[in-house]
């Protein structure tokens, strides 16, 4: 049970996380400073470093968690689906269930504009694509184990995560610079470019 020195830190911890996001998307990434964030919060500067190493953790908070929800959902697909099928099958219930994520913290629809702001600040995509690569190498392990393979013997479990995460930066690039910007529209997206995957990897590997 969590006690109330710990529930305390977690509402400035996510105060904290609010405030970091609503200014990174009305002033921008390089716009806003450490002293920025913690004054909206009223909070010293050594206060917000107890919660965050700095901006940029701030900034990816969210992204890092709604990636382990989707390898949890990777972990619970049934088994008898094929790999390509789990991942799909996966990344659209995560898009539907993203208000289990983040709406205890922010409103989706600031998670969803500070997708953009990554996608359009060099600096934080950068951060971003070199986080998602170690994403994908457990998502690749995980992949592996469902199958029964040797994750470093067969190629299949790297290159179908390759594919799938391929088509996933093509979407948000596309998302993030059309006019749509909503949920639903992302997902949407998702879902039409995953199905032109081909079937060499999309089939059962058994």
């Amino acid at each position: 049970m969590e006690t109330l020195r710990e529930r305390k830190k977690q509402r400035t911890r996510d105060a904290l996380l609010r405030a970091a996001l609503e200014l990174f998307t009305t002033r921008g990434y390089e716009g806003t400073t450490v002293d920025d964030i913690a004054d909206a919060v009223d909070v010293s500067q050594r206060t917000f470093f107890r919660y965050f190493a700095g901006k940029e953790e701030a900034a990816l908070t969210l992204q890092e968690m709604t990636v382990a929800h989707f390898i949890e959902l990777v972990r619970e697909r049934p088994p008898q689906e094929a790999p390509m099928v789990a991942l799909r099958r996966a990344v659209l219930e995560g898009w539907g269930t993203l208000n289990d994520v983040v709406e205890a913290i922010v409103p989706v629809e600031l998670y969803l504009r500070m997708y953009r702001v990554i996608e359009s600040t060099p600096a934080l995509l950068a951060a971003h694509l070199r986080r998602s690569d170690e994403a994908e190498e457990e998502i690749a392990r995980v992949l592996a184990a469902r199958e029964g393979l040797d994750v470093d013997a067969d190629p299949r479990p790297r290159l179908a995560v390759a594919v799938f995460s391929g088509v996933m930066r093509v979407t948000g690039r596309q998302w993030s610079t059309g006019e749509d910007f909503s949920l639903e529209a992302i997902r949407e997206l998702t879902a039409r470019y995953l199905e032109q995957v081909g079937p060499a990897l999309a089939g059962n590997w058994r």
